[in-house]
């Protein structure tokens, strides 16, 4: 019995040492980051692994002026929050539709979904920047909306497809019966009993879509008005491509939001992997 209880404790101790180095190397680069955004240009030629001498935040005044921060900040969080309220709206009613109505048409549509994931973004981004420019949603924040939908879709859809399997039919039944309407029963009973996969499904849309730079250079292009924070940093590096005391300040900025909201909902995010494995 202590044999077996010293290999687990061997066992635990392995695993505690592998997550502690994983958790050094995606932790070192983050402190370079921050470190420098308090430095002056001089100290980061001179130490940049040094914790700073002296602590400026000019870095971030000058910075938060040549991006027009608040601007494409409010940009990112329009775009993450409209995409990511209709993904999950849609794509918990397509899948309820889906798995309480199983016929072959319905399990078509599963089937081209499913397909859709695994189709590589960069084969269909050319005929995409066509077809928004065809429905003159270029360089509009509904086309980004749209597509994002779109993309985000497929996934979302799976995930709540699996979950919802699970969910007794019985519990909509006696809703019924008690005279709930259709919609009564999806929104009353069912999108409750989906909230730790709605929590995963949001998690994974809010990184993807505010950290994503490639689609939205493809559809907002030149438009200025709508310009998100990765272009906003990108365009940045274009022209203080030198200017590591301010690149680094902008690219701490770019990163709080998204810790934040991490840190905001740490345990539903615990929670909401957590059942969502479970269930699924």
């Amino acid at each position: 019995m202590h044999s077996g209880k010293q290999r687990y404790t061997s066992k635990l101790f392995g695993l505690e040492v592998v997550t502690t180095l994983f958790a050094i190397l995606f932790v070192v680069p983050f402190y370079f980051l921050v470190s420098n955004s308090f430095k002056s240009f001089r100290e980061i030629l001179l130490d940049a692994a040094s914790w700073p001498k002296a602590f400026t935040v000019d870095n971030f005044k000058n910075s938060w002026e040549i991006i027009d921060f608040p601007k494409v900040a409010f940009n990112s969080f329009l775009i993450t929050i409209l995409s990511v309220l209709f993904i999950v709206l849609l794509s918990s009613m397509l899948a309820y539709r889906l798995v309480r109505r199983p016929t072959q048409f319905n399990q078509f549509i599963f089937v081209v979904l499913v397909a859709a994931m695994i189709i590589p973004f960069q084969s269909i981004m050319l005929q995409m920047v066509k077809v928004t420019a065809l429905l003159e949603l270029h360089g509009t924040l509904y086309g980004m909306v749209f597509c994002y939908i779109g993309f985000g879709l497929p996934m979302a859809v799976f995930l709540f497809h699996g979950f919802i399997k699970s969910v007794p039919i019985e519990i909509e039944e006696a809703a019924i019966m008690d005279g709930c309407s259709p919609y009564g029963v999806f929104f009353r009973i069912v999108l409750p009993l989906v909230k730790p996969i709605a929590g995963t499904v949001i998690i994974l849309n809010v990184l993807w879509i505010w950290n994503d730079y490639l689609l939205p250079a493809l559809i907002i292009g030149s438009n200025s008005d709508l310009k998100t924070i990765p272009l906003a940093v990108q365009s940045f590096f274009g022209q203080y491509t030198k200017k590591w005391d301010l690149a680094m300040a902008t690219l701490t900025m770019s990163v709080i939001p998204i810790i934040v909201f991490f840190l905001a909902l740490q345990r539903h995010i615990v929670e909401g992997v957590a059942q969502g494995a479970i269930k699924g």
